[in-house]
């Protein structure tokens, strides 16, 4: 068995089918091996047994992945995603729960290889919520069934996997549409050699970067400047120009704060006018 291990850690760095044949050849565990094996791992921690465990399993890992070949993703990915989910099962298995590793581990090579398929199927992620997930892995198999799907075959499907018909409608939109590249492709060039891909149409000449950063920066600075200026006027000098300027909801007329203050509507105008002016100065300085 040490002969055949170090055979299989030479062949992982070769091709896939060497990789798939020596995992197939690699003996499968009696009942009592595998209980054995597991404990071992679980109340002692033991690595060794953790490996063979493992290897002993890759031939599920390897039967999964091929159901999700159908989504153009590289099978030695697919099949490497897998094994993630099966070393995380292996170390979280409790062997007197009463069932064998396998049944055990499906569920995270599953779910690995789910993760792996989101992630990389299309560049814009097609599910994210829970119910978007289960569409996206059952919808592929319903179809085949169906072929096309009418509002009756629409309301079938949203039956089955318990979800709305409108997120049927959605994920079906979702599946069919298709990346598109954006990139120069010189196959496509014209006679001019001008380029026809569609990043030659997203070009945006009236855009300027660097007017609009540099507006924003002279915004934040004159913003700063008037909080400090408005500092260094007196109380009631800064309450009127809030109250004639910067109160956008609701402007005060300059009787309504004359009579506030108990004082004429043109020493509340005279107030208001020295008060801009020396914000003006503080600004400008």
């Amino acid at each position: 068995m040490n002969d055949t291990k170090n055979q299989f850690q030479i062949t992982t760095l070769g091709n896939l089918e060497s990789y798939i044949r020596l995992a197939n050849s690699w003996p499968m565990l009696s009942l009592e091996e595998e209980q054995m094996l597991s404990k071992r791992l679980y109340f002692h921690s033991d690595l060794n047994a953790a490996k063979t465990l493992i290897l002993s399993h890759l031939r599920f890992v390897i039967h999964i992945a091929r159901n999700y070949s159908g989504y153009g993703l590289p099978q030695a990915d697919l099949i490497q995603e897998g094994n993630i989910g099966l070393m995380k099962s292996v170390r979280r298995f409790n062997p007197e729960i009463g069932v064998r590793l396998v049944s055990f581990a499906v569920h995270w090579i599953k779910s690995e290889i789910h993760e792996y398929v989101l992630r990389n199927w299309r560049i814009v992620k097609i599910a994210t919520t829970k119910s978007q997930r289960k569409l996206f892995f059952n919808l592929r198999k319903t179809k085949k069934r169906f072929g096309w799907f009418n509002q009756l075959e629409i309301d079938v499907v949203a039956r089955e996997l318990g979800v709305s018909s409108a997120d049927v409608r959605e994920m079906e939109s979702r599946m069919s549409a298709q990346d598109v590249n954006l990139h120069v492709n010189p196959e496509e060039e014209t006679m001019d050699g001008k380029s026809t891909s569609v990043m030659s149409y997203l070009k945006d000449n009236t855009s300027n970067f660097a007017h609009l950063i540099e507006e924003n920066n002279w915004e934040k600075h004159t913003s700063i400047k008037l909080n400090h200026a408005l500092l260094g006027l007196d109380e009631r000098s800064r309450k009127i120009i809030y109250a004639r300027w910067l109160n956008n909801t609701n402007k005060i007329t300059l009787q309504k704060i004359a009579n506030d203050y108990g004082i004429s509507a043109e020493r509340v105008r005279q107030l208001e006018k020295n008060a801009m002016k020396k914000l003006r100065i503080a600004i400008e300085t």
